[in-house]
């Protein structure tokens, strides 16, 4: 089977894997369709900063085999897996931070998702970590599970009312996903930034409140004007870049919330104004990943046609074509979310 690996910085190895045999209580997945999302990238072309190399955590296929003891999935199922799943009895877990936990880090897909094959461990079959999906559901569309779960995991933490308004820093797939869950809490004025053409003209096509460069010189005027001078309620920075921090801190409002969603660079620094922090009592938090309970209420949102996320599938490669894929998402030209298939 053929399977991607980092072979070096910034190159992608397609090679031959061995289908490794299945212990107690695994599960064998034929993949189908996997995503390629910004950690995958940083992992190839930045310097990432969570100990796991391993590509590909948002794929979707079938099972194609199980071990003899396991009852709950069998041949032919359709599935999405989360690569991530936790034990739900430490102190982190005991305490709503999951994906902080010591389990949640040794859990992971063999080899890896974006492998022809892959094998699903005994504790994420046995804990929540693997989802079927309905017939009516591609493939492609459960491969957006994963990231949306990210995102719905990032909405739990902080404050918001409806008709708050957000500004949404870089408008790539999970920010446009930002987007749609605005519009799904009834937000009344949706902003989104970034420096990608293609990615503004894509988010005007949602009827948002308006798409502005990053580099427009009259960006906080513009923000200003839209909220009478107040700013918004909420700022949510999708994207690996630090500088939008910087423009979130001027442009969120008294009391406001800003939520650090993208994956910054191991070693990332910035330096801010604490005092402007203080003085406008802005609630700074960051959001990391995504539990199995996230990846549950993902899938509900797409299955029960809440959230639309395979309009935001703009192209597909194969495997063996991987590193093209992964040069075409970091430029990120004429694209939005791009998928591996088999």
């Amino acid at each position: 089977m053929k399977t991607a690996f980092v072979k070096e910085p910034s190159v992608i190895s397609v090679s031959d894997s061995q289908t490794p045999d299945l212990s107690s209580g695994e599960i064998l997945v034929q993949m189908h369709a996997c995503g390629i999302c910004g950690s995958d990238l940083e992992k190839v072309f930045g310097e990432y900063g969570q100990p796991s190399m391993r590509l590909g955590h948002e794929p979707a296929g079938v099972v194609i085999d199980v071990a003899n003891d396991v009852t709950d999935f069998k041949k032919g199922d359709r599935v999405f897996t989360h690569h991530h799943v936790p034990c739900y009895d430490c102190h982190f877990c005991n305490h709503g931070n999951e994906t902080m936990c010591k389990k949640y880090y040794e859990t992971n897909l063999s080899p890896c998702g974006l492998s022809e094959q892959y094998v699903v461990p005994a504790w994420n079959v046995s804990h929540g970590g693997v989802l079927k999906i309905a017939e009516s559901t591609s493939f492609e569309a459960a491969a957006m599970i994963e990231p949306l779960a990210c995102c719905v995991r990032a909405w739990t933490k902080f404050n918001y009312q409806s008709g708050d308004s957000v500004a949404i820093f870089g408008v790539g797939p999970t920010g446009m996903m930002h987007v749609k869950i605005a519009q799904a809490k009834k937000f009344s004025k949706i902003f989104c930034f970034d420096v990608n053409d293609f990615r503004l003209d894509f988010a005007k096509k949602l009827n948002i409140t308006e798409s502005i460069n990053s580099m427009d010189e009259k960006r906080f005027e513009k923000i200003s004007q839209h909220t009478n001078e107040i700013g918004v309620d909420v700022a949510i920075v999708a994207t690996s870049s630090l500088k939008p921090l910087e423009d979130a801190i001027e442009m969120v409002r008294k009391g406001g919330s800003i939520m650090m969603f993208g994956v910054p660079s191991k070693g990332a620094k910035i330096n801010l104004d604490m005092s402007k922090i203080y003085s406008k009592e802005i609630t700074l938090v960051t959001s990391y990943a995504a539990s199995d309970s996230d990846t549950k209420e993902a899938l509900n949102l797409i299955e029960s046609k809440q959230i639309d996320v395979e309009s935001l599938i703009t192209h597909k490669y194969s495997i063996m074509d991987t590193q093209k894929a992964f040069e075409h998402a970091r430029t990120g030209e004429g694209a939005m979310k791009i998928i591996i298939t088999k």
